[in-house]
């Protein structure tokens, strides 16, 4: 599946949770980012769903 076009605000939101995650690995290898990583997902996940709609 490729990589649907992401608009600024998603690129903004996706780049923030990305600084977050870096963050947190210098905190060290055992702190968890399950949950910064779906958030990451789900824009992405909108974005294709966004996609969808504008073809149809």
């Amino acid at each position: 599946m490729a990589d649907p076009k992401l608009t600024a605000t998603e690129k903004a939101r996706i780049a923030v949770l990305v600084g977050r995650m870096c963050k947190r690995d210098l905190a060290g290898p055992d702190v968890h980012q399950g949950d910064l990583q779906r958030k990451v997902d789900r824009i992405i996940d909108g974005a294709r769903e966004r996609e969808e709609k504008s073809r149809k």
